[in-house]
């Protein structure tokens, strides 16, 4: 009797779709080269709206790993964008005479200045811990909500530190010797200025927050914070400290909500009261929703539709129906962003649930049939 020779297996052929997917890698590779190369092409307008974009996602991930990963519900983000802000204002500012006010600065290096001021945010969410330790829900975001209360009036009345109603001016940046401000930098005959320089800055800070986020949602801790989002006591049957946890990640979203602070005053060059108000504390709760709890790449998708939605509607509102510069009658810019995301997050808690970055992910995971047979 002859004896059996196993004949090796021969490999699947991937199939189109298959190959189509494959040169992922290549795919990232010509879009950070885009990315790279837009301040060569793009007009101050959109340089501006990137950026803002940029800030926005780096505080839209702080939030989700709060809310979204964790389940905690703050209502208070705009409080720790605002001691960002003013904490870099006056450690990078000189003391000096503004709108007849007295303006305290510490003259600080301005690189060390914005690394002061996210940890000032991060000890600003460390005095709030215990009590996001022990509150869940509703409870914490109406306590967190007494920040935005504490923060305007602050905010309004420390005038040496912030001000006033009139806010105050920007330190900009300093870095291995290049000033990101407004004096002109000529490179490949395209004269570089504050947007220019500071969208590499954006995009360096927005990509490590990204991949630092990316790594604790994929390792242990993200796996704790889940299982607290989840069911809590379940959580702390297993042997996860609760507490611990949680005081843990509101302390980190309030650092990433410091950076993005710190990012916005560079772009706006000034930082006024009004606008770290409770609106914008709803505004980043919308971006979380519309791109999707719990995933990095959804605070990234829902921020940039939230943040660049008023600057489309503000640049093309000759064009388009019953949207008008503000004061000239109709519904401003303003306005009609917010009922736009408003209809957005009705539609995404209605019908997708996972958010917009999910119809992506169910159409990655769609196979052919020849990949399932393979």
């Amino acid at each position: 009797m002859r004896p059996s020779v196993r004949r090796p297996r021969p490999s699947p052929v991937p199939s189109p779709s298959a190959q189509l997917r494959r040169p992922t890698p290549y795919a990232w590779a010509a879009g950070t080269l885009l990315l790279l190369a837009l301040p060569f092409y793009l007009d101050r307008f959109w340089l501006q709206a990137g950026l803002f974009a940029m800030a926005a996602a780096i505080g839209a991930i702080g939030i989700n790993l709060l809310t979204g990963a964790t389940g905690q519900l703050s209502m208070g983000h705009a409080f720790f964008l605002a001691v960002g802000a003013y904490g870099y204002c006056v450690l990078a500012g000189d003391s000096t005479t503004e709108n007849g006010h007295d303006l305290v600065g510490l003259g600080l290096p301005s690189w060390l200045a914005a690394v002061l001021a996210v940890l000032l945010a991060g000890l600003a969410g460390g005095l709030f811990s215990p009590i996001a330790g022990r509150l869940s829900g509703a409870y914490l975001g109406i306590a967190t909500l007494a920040l935005i209360f504490i923060g305007q009036h602050v905010l309004f009345n420390a005038r040496d530190l912030t001000g006033g109603f009139n806010g105050r001016a920007v330190e900009p940046l300093s870095l291995f010797g290049i000033t990101f401000d407004d004096t002109e930098t000529v490179i490949a005959a395209v004269p570089f200025q504050s947007a220019e320089k500071l969208w590499y800055v954006g995009l360096v800070a927005l990509l490590a927050c990204a991949l630092f986020a990316r790594g604790v949602l994929r390792g242990r801790p993200g796996r704790a914070m889940n299982a607290i989002r989840d069911h809590r006591i379940a959580a702390g049957v297993m042997g996860v400290p609760v507490a611990r946890y949680r005081a843990a990640v509101f302390v980190l979203s309030s650092m990433y909500a410091g950076l993005a602070g710190v990012l916005l005053a560079l772009v706006f060059q000034r930082t006024v009261p009004d606008y770290f108000g409770m609106i914008l504390s709803l505004e980043y709760l919308a971006m979380i929703v519309i791109g999707g709890l719990g995933t990095v790449a959804g605070a990234v998708v829902g921020a940039a539709f939230v943040s660049l939605l008023p600057q489309l509607l503000t640049r093309y509102s000759d064009s388009l129906p019953l949207v008008s510069a503000p004061g000239t009658g109709g519904v401003s810019p303003g306005e009609a962003s917010r009922y736009l995301y408003g209809a957005a997050v009705v539609v995404v808690v209605l019908f997708l649930p996972g958010g917009l970055v999910r119809i992506a992910a169910a159409r990655r995971s769609r196979t052919s049939p020849g990949e399932e047979a393979a």
